[in-house]
């Protein structure tokens, strides 16, 4: 039960991540990732996934879904991503999952976009999402390492 109470303290501070916009084209891109990279590293895979798709929901709520459909095509890019990316930070150095997560959320989730929409909004939303992968990353990394510690200074306690 502790594990689903903590899970939805990572979906809303995901929510309220996805009200701070990385200037862009598309108003959905913002700080709405981070928790669900931690939901992936304290939780597991699966709980990192729903936290991502439902946190890019959240973003694109509050950006009026300027993408329409397409949202759902993000949100269930999101969900894969960051399960693949809890398996990496299990069995793998967490530089290989962050790696991962910025190369894939950068750089592969936007491709179908480069056929649907063109290679101008390609161009474009490529360095947005960039530097918002990059500062989700450093906020996950800062915040997980501090987390871990807390969560295993308390006795006897267990996420699951």
């Amino acid at each position: 039960m502790k594990k689903y109470t903590y899970m939805v303290m990572l979906i809303a501070i995901s929510v309220v991540g996805g009200m701070i916009k990385v200037p862009a084209i598309v108003g959905s891109v913002a700080l709405d990732s981070f928790p669900a990279l931690l939901a992936s590293i304290l939780l597991g895979p699966v709980q990192g996934g729903i936290v991502a798709f439902l946190g890019h929901f959240a973003s694109s709520f509050v950006a009026g879904f300027p993408l329409g459909v397409f949202h759902l095509v993000i949100a269930l890019e999101m969900l894969i991503i960051l399960f693949v990316f809890g398996h990496l930070y299990k069995k793998f150095h967490k530089f290989v999952a962050y790696g991962f997560v910025i190369i894939a959320n950068a750089f592969i989730a936007p491709l179908p976009f480069y056929f649907l929409m063109g290679k101008a909004f390609f161009v474009t939303i490529v360095p947005a999402l960039l530097v918002s992968t990059l500062i989700n990353v450093a906020i996950a990394s800062l915040l997980s390492s501090k987390l871990i510690l807390a969560l295993a200074k308390q006795k006897g306690e267990k996420l699951s």
